[in-house]
């Protein structure tokens, strides 16, 4: 089964300030969870460890019964052991990639390499954030380039970047705030498609119990 890669990030003025000028972070916090809630247990979805991302990931797995673990691949690089969010933990399949001679650049495009070579991607989906956003997207389109790109421009941040590198993508991208809806629409995922424990075999099918997408 295919999976979906996650490249967000909420801006931070003191080290972004272009990006943090156009991001929307009620927005970025929208776009994150509705990924969520359309993707886990339907399909893999992959992301490099953020602090402001990876803790809003656990937060909406934590509220669907079933075993997100399965369901989800975190990557962190061990140049920032110091800096891992304690919600690392609850993620039972974290995978932690070498420093590379205590290099940042090095040790993140090492990162990207494995996370980009390690899976088939179906598409990739780009929310806020800042120039790693846009490393990301140069490097996936190298490594994964049957997969789709998805720039949830409306988050602003560097993702408004990744919309001018494409030569377009679609209108609903920049002004459509029903994320959850429009995940379902670009992921090709059905609404009543069901929820399932693994991804390797189909137990018991399952649905979300409390969270429900932002209005």
């Amino acid at each position: 089964m295919d999976a979906i890669f996650l490249s967000a990030g909420v801006p931070d003025p003191r080290r972004g300030p272009e990006y943090a000028a156009t991001a929307d972070t009620v927005a970025i916090t929208a776009a994150v969870s509705a990924l969520v809630y359309v993707t886990l247990g339907r399909r893999p979805l992959i992301w490099g460890g953020h602090p402001a991302i990876t803790p809003m990931i656990w937060v909406i797995a934590e509220d669907l019964d079933l075993d997100y673990g399965r369901w989800v691949g975190l990557y962190q690089s061990r140049h920032f052991k110091d800096q891992f969010p304690q919600d690392n933990a609850r993620f039972g399949n974290v995978t932690l990639t070498d420093d590379i001679a205590g290099d940042r650049a090095q040790s993140l495009l090492h990162m990207r390499r494995r996370m980009f070579s390690e899976h088939r991607f179906a598409a990739a989906v780009f929310i806020g954030g800042m120039s790693g956003i846009i490393d990301e997207y140069d490097l996936f389109r190298e490594l994964q380039p049957e997969a789709a790109i998805i720039p949830v421009v409306s988050t602003g941040g560097a993702t408004i970047e990744v919309g001018k590198r494409l030569d377009a993508f679609a209108p609903d991208l920049a002004d459509d705030p029903d994320y959850v809806a429009l995940f379902h629409r670009h992921l090709g995922i059905s609404a009543r498609e069901r929820r399932f424990d693994t991804p390797d075999a189909q137990p018991r099918a399952i649905e979300a119990r409390y969270w429900r997408p932002p209005e």
